[in-house]
């Protein structure tokens, strides 16, 4: 017997999600316009706007790693009036950059450093974006060839063969698990992120110190997989970091260091599933507490970019279906204003919100799966 009903109600649905798919992507698109500013600083988010919640953290700053994904993400949408605007804050601005060559945690928009933090993946995904900004005309990412070398060259100095020198804290902050020289341990998504952007340094400008120091990451991240519990480790060195982090999904997308279908990232995806999802949303790692309000002792929510990040993995191994799920889980839960929130929560909190990362993250998992 054919239930006519059912899949009627069934193709409403799909229709209905397919225009909130579409108003999402005009909002997200809007959302990164309202985070670039005049001086191409871009923030994680614009909380000058009436939108912005009264009770979340003030994210108006500038987070280098968060700015490159969002360059990628505009440029997916037909946005190209950002990226060089940026990047000329970038090449001027940041206290100190001129002098060290590094990036620290984040950035007030006129360029004073709010936390002291070496943070070594902001240089590499920024690496990343001016790539993919000229990768259709490389000749032309010699207007950024300052910057690039800056970058480059400031990653060089502190890495000594096997770790970096200086005390290095990976993409979620966390102060209390720096590394060490004393450890010689490495964040892994960090050290993809700096691979990946030294390699493409390398193909802008070509420098073969850059591309020797990116192959030595790469062997240090080889190294970080655990043949025992069958998955790449979060932090690897003389003390093993356990804990399972769904950032590891970095050392696929963007940074394609680990192809999709290669059995250890598909342990390790699959040890984030079985983890760290939870009734279908992705958080960050295990024990995590934070939660954007201060508010953190019911525990944090779950973290739209990973959810994205998972649909852009499943993107690539071909598997739509369990795309669509990840991204889909999301979609769902937002509201009529459009808006993506840094995490979604099971209970009354709402962080920040809208995280313009967020945003980002879902324009390119749109673009995988074909909405964008």
């Amino acid at each position: 017997m054919i239930c006519f009903g059912f899949r009627a109600s069934n193709l409403v649905f799909n229709q209905f999600m397919d225009k909130k798919v579409q108003k999402l992507i005009e909002t997200s698109i809007q959302i990164i316009k309202d985070a670039s500013l005049e001086n191409g600083a871009i923030v994680a988010a614009n909380s000058d706007k009436e939108y912005y919640p009264r009770q979340a953290k003030d994210y108006h700053y500038v987070w280098p790693r968060d700015a490159a994904y969002i360059c990628v993400a505009a440029q997916m949408a037909g946005i190209r009036t950002i990226q060089e605007p940026f990047f000329h804050w970038l090449n001027y601005r940041p206290e100190n950059f001129k002098k060290e060559g590094l990036l620290f945690a984040n950035y007030s928009t006129n360029g004073r450093m709010e936390v002291d933090q070496f943070q070594p993946d902001q240089a590499g995904s920024v690496l990343w974006a001016i790539y993919n900004f000229y990768k259709d005309d490389l000749a032309k990412a010699e207007k950024q060839e300052v910057v690039i070398r800056r970058l480059a060259d400031g990653l060089c100095s502190e890495w000594r063969g096997k770790y970096f020198f200086k005390n290095t804290v990976d993409l979620w902050e966390e102060s209390n698990r720096k590394t060490s020289t004393r450890m010689e341990n490495n964040h892994t998504y960090s050290l993809a992120a700096c691979a990946k952007g030294l390699l493409l340094a390398h193909k802008m400008l070509g420098n073969i110190e850059w591309e020797d120091v990116a192959r030595q990451m790469i062997e240090r991240i080889d190294d970080s997989y655990d043949h025992k519990q069958k998955r790449f480790l979060r932090n690897h060195g003389r003390i093993d970091d356990p804990n399972i982090d769904a950032s590891l999904l970095g050392l696929t997308y963007p940074f394609e260091i680990i192809l999709p279908d290669d059995a250890r990232m598909i342990q390790t995806v699959s040890a984030i599933e079985k983890n760290i999802t939870i009734n279908g949303g992705v958080h960050r790692f295990q024990f995590d507490y934070y939660d954007g309000e201060g508010s953190a002792q019911e525990g944090a929510g779950a973290w739209p970019i990973l959810n994205f990040w998972m649909s852009i993995y499943y993107s690539l191994r071909n598997d739509r279906k369990k795309s669509e799920a990840y991204f889909m889980w999301v979609v769902e839960k937002i509201k009529d204003d459009y808006m993506i929130p840094e995490q979604i929560f099971s209970d009354f909190r709402e962080g920040i919100r809208p995280l313009v990362w967020s945003h980002a993250m879902f324009l390119i998992a749109s673009k995988y799966l074909g909405y964008l």
